[in-house]
């Protein structure tokens, strides 16, 4: 029995859909490494994509991987950030799935 739900959540896990998602997140996040802690995160839950810093104090970014990753992801982004920050609000736009990652890793694009 044991053997079956392995193969099951081996297929399960195989067989999810992969999303790509841009991001915006708003309030205090820079000057608090929100970029080191986002790519940390990032890697940590297996995305690929890239997160920067904007002329208007926000951080921006895309993510990608499986569609139960990129939701925690999106959670972390609303909720937690860097131990520093502090986050007003976070956006999502242009949510879709995809093939294939576009992506290798996960950057900090400077």
């Amino acid at each position: 029995m044991f053997y079956s739900i392995f193969l099951f959540m081996i297929v399960t896990m195989s067989s999810e859909e992969l999303l790509s998602v841009d991001y915006e997140v708003f309030g205090r996040v820079q000057g608090v490494f929100f970029r080191k802690y986002t790519q940390a995160e990032g890697k940590k839950l297996g995305l690929v994509g890239w997160v920067q810093n904007t002329d208007a104090g926000t951080v921006q970014g895309q993510l990608q991987g499986p569609a139960s990753k990129v939701q925690q992801m999106q959670h972390w982004l609303q909720t937690t950030g860097s131990p520093q920050s502090r986050i007003a609000k976070a956006e999502f736009k242009n949510e879709h799935t995809v093939d294939k990652l576009d992506f290798k890793d996960f950057k900090v694009v400077r």
